[in-house]
């Protein structure tokens, strides 16, 4: 892949996920006290509260994904798997610019 795709793919990346984590900000129930809620209010604040939190630390492995793929961009290594130095082909990494694998590999680690 060329190394200017490779490098906006990856800015486009980044942006989509700090914009994402920047959205996760304080819920509008914060400032409501528990005194102030019914014990079915509650229940729905503490889901809430743990949706976001499984999604910021989704944001932020993904955030981690586009780290280590500008180290391998920086390397010279980006596009070649990190198991077999075989390359990922380009429609992969258009699809999935943080691929660390051919999507044959990916899918026997998925197993």
């Amino acid at each position: 892949m060329n190394r200017d795709r490779a490098e906006e793919l990856l800015r486009r990346e980044r942006e989509r996920i700090e914009l994402a984590l920047a959205g996760q900000g304080d819920s509008p129930n914060d400032e409501l006290t528990t005194r102030d809620q019914h014990l079915g209010d509650q229940a729905t604040d503490l889901y809430e509260d743990e949706l976001a939190a499984g999604l910021r630390e989704q944001l932020t492995e993904e955030l981690a994904d586009v780290e280590r793929a500008e180290k391998r961009l920086a390397d010279g290594t980006y596009g070649l798997s990190v198991e077999s130095g075989e390359p990922i082909p380009d429609e992969r990494l258009e699809a999935h610019p943080t691929a660390e694998r051919t999507a044959e590999e990916q899918a026997r680690l998925e197993r």
